[in-house]
């Protein structure tokens, strides 16, 4: 048994080139830069290149040690720190021993591979906001394989004309609470350092590609905290970096999410725990409120992959971590279910916190490389590295393709760029939680609205009997933010066959609303042809002269999105719309109908 475990650890070290490679492949500090930060609302442009580079490498080490123990652990007894170096015994496992991985070149995996392509795309097109036909174009073109679960469905949806935000609606992909979006989009806070409103911003739309509800503000808190890093006090105990780090990006948060609830419950339990070192406790807490009691506590346990339980892993990471980049990677990788993911989370956000220094002071014996190889999952993007081989770029090379698109995040929030000089645009005065863009989503739909003050909001279909399958249409779920729970099973999309030529859809409320949009959201029986009317007084009409329909209907697309954009805002108690038969099936669908409410 010693003799085959031996042979099957020198083949995995042999195929994932975990000889370390001296010379060239070395990372070391750019001379001559100032500190990051140099006063009040200021970075050093070069400072921060090292720093984005160290986040990179931080996020592959954190990756590829995690990715000793992901999925092994997904339930009850986990492993404790007395589990660090066991040999698994696992074939499945290209590493089975539970120790840190270093490797050269540092081989993508999923941790970094999609934001890697948006990296990509946003070069391309030399701005760091991505529309929403840039991100699906881009994944069809490069995000083929080796994706899973909510990746995976909205990579699907996006093969019939789907785009974010649709490709995360629960009416249509299950999977929309998993883990997804929180490994694929903390780039974004890196792109604006110090705006956590301009980050949010940006990572929007990357974010809606797979998540939603609480899921969605779990993502949200890891760009926050990856924006935010920059404006850390350097004096403070790491300690108090950290707390201070994770107080500021709660506050983006509504207080009715579940995701809000586990950051207050790990930050609660680890405050109150007298042992700084035994991490377990408050992962054995978790485990128990949101796994295997969740029911008791008014929770759903989803499975492994699923948002709550990981992104709680990460959090305790991070805190018992205290700023460590060996002992945060450590934790993550031991606390069980996904648990490469927040470790490569966490493991990134050191290096963006810390840089070059804390990475090579946690390897004094190593000498970490810079080589990436992003052929090994995506074999469509660009090599930056012809004359290697076995890489296909490097972290330096990727944090200076960041720098244009960080210039252009702070040039976009009103900061300044000169030289090396980088000046932030002064804080905002407004509450936090009112520059969340999915808190500015749900307090637009009136749906969501109406309901959440008592009103009544009734909904029909010319010709239809069966109440029940109207369920969803105005149920608002596709545009709820609030992040409260949510039922493990979501009304469907209706349908309905269209021999009449025509479908006639009305959504009324119990009072008189102030609306300045109106919301479609079809299903995958597109119509030829969109009318939108409002209920004014009692009457039905058509909407005002000057209203625009965005995007014009395709009757070959299914599940597209549309606005009807009114001139002015407009006093009404009902929407309408009629949608004309003749698309790619003999029948017209709709996810959602919804009013938008005016600010």
């Amino acid at each position: 048994m010693a003799g085959r475990r031996i042979r099957r650890i020198a083949s995995c070290v042999l195929a994932l080139g975990l000889i370390v490679m001296l010379g060239e492949a070395a990372i070391s500090a750019q001379p001559d830069c100032p500190p990051q930060a140099l006063g009040e609302g200021q970075m050093s442009r070069c400072a921060y290149a090292e720093h984005l580079r160290a986040m990179w490498l931080g996020e592959a080490i954190a990756n590829w040690t995690g990715l000793t123990t992901e999925g092994v652990r997904q339930d009850a007894p986990f492993y404790t720190d007395a589990d660090w170096g066991r040999d698994q015994d696992l074939d499945w496992k290209m590493v089975d021993v539970i120790d840190f991985v270093v490797q050269d070149p540092w081989l993508a995996d999923d941790d970094t591979d999609i934001e890697y392509v948006y990296l990509h795309l946003m070069t391309q097109g030399g701005a760091p906001l991505l529309s929403a036909a840039q991100i699906a174009e881009g994944w069809q073109a490069h995000i083929n394989d080796w994706i899973w679960v909510s990746n995976a469905r909205a990579r699907g949806l996006m093969e019939v004309g789907a785009l974010p935000p649709v490709t995360s609606m629960g009416a249509i992909n299950p999977d929309y609470l998993q883990i997804d979006a929180q490994l694929t989009t903390e780039l974004f806070g890196a792109l604006a350092p110090g705006m956590p409103a301009e980050a949010l911003r940006l990572a929007n739309l990357p974010i809606l590609t797979t998540a939603g509800g609480y899921a969605a503000h779990a993502a949200q808190f890891y760009v926050l905290l990856y924006a935010l890093a920059a404006q850390v006090d350097p004096a403070l105990p790491p300690r108090d970096q950290l707390l201070w780090l994770i107080g500021e990006a709660r506050q983006y948060l509504p207080d009715t999410s579940k995701a809000a609830d586990i950051v207050d419950f790990v930050v609660a339990d680890y405050l109150a725990n007298p042992d700084v070192d035994d991490w377990e406790a408050t992962r054995d807490r978790v485990y128990e409120r949101y796994h295997r009691d969740a029911r008791e506590n008014g929770f759903l346990y989803q499975d492994w992959t699923e948002s709550s339980v990981n992104f709680a892993s990460g959090l305790i990471a991070l805190l018992y971590g205290g700023g460590d980049f060996r002992r945060t990677v450590q934790i993550g990788a031991l606390t069980g279910w996904d648990s490469d993911n927040g470790t490569a989370t966490m493991g990134g956000l050191i290096g963006l916190l810390y840089g070059d220094e804390a990475l090579t002071a946690a390897f004094p014996d190593e000498v970490l490389s810079d080589r990436y190889q992003s052929h090994r999952t995506r074999p469509t993007l660009p090599d930056y590295l012809p004359d290697d081989r076995r890489a296909e770029d490097t972290f330096t090379a990727m944090a200076e393709r960041m720098l244009p698109l960080v210039d252009a995040a702070i040039l976009q929030a009103g900061g300044t760029v000169e030289g090396d000089l980088w000046t932030l645009p002064a804080p905002s005065s407004q509450p936090p939680l009112t520059l969340n863009p999915l808190e500015q989503i749900y307090r637009s739909s009136a749906n969501n609205q109406v309901r959440e003050t008592g009103g009544a909001i009734e909904v029909s279909v010319e010709g239809e009997a069966a109440a029940s399958r109207l369920a969803g249409i105005a149920d608002g779920l596709e545009f709820n933010f609030s992040g409260q729970e949510r039922p493990r099973r979501i009304p469907g999309v209706y349908e309905r066959d269209a021999d009449a030529g025509e479908v006639v859809v009305s959504v009324v409320y119990d009072r008189v609303l102030n609306v300045q949009a109106i919301w479609l959201i079809e299903g995958s029986a597109g119509g030829s042809a969109l009318r939108a009317e409002a209920l004014i007084d009692g009457v039905w009409g058509p909407l005002p002269e000057g209203t625009r329909l965005s995007p014009e209907p395709d009757a070959g697309i299914a599940y597209q999105s549309f606005t009807f954009i009114l001139p002015e805002p407009l006093a009404l108690s009902g929407v309408r719309v009629r949608i004309e038969a003749g698309g790619r099936l003999s029948e017209v669908s709709v996810v959602e109908l919804d009013a938008v409410l005016a600010g």
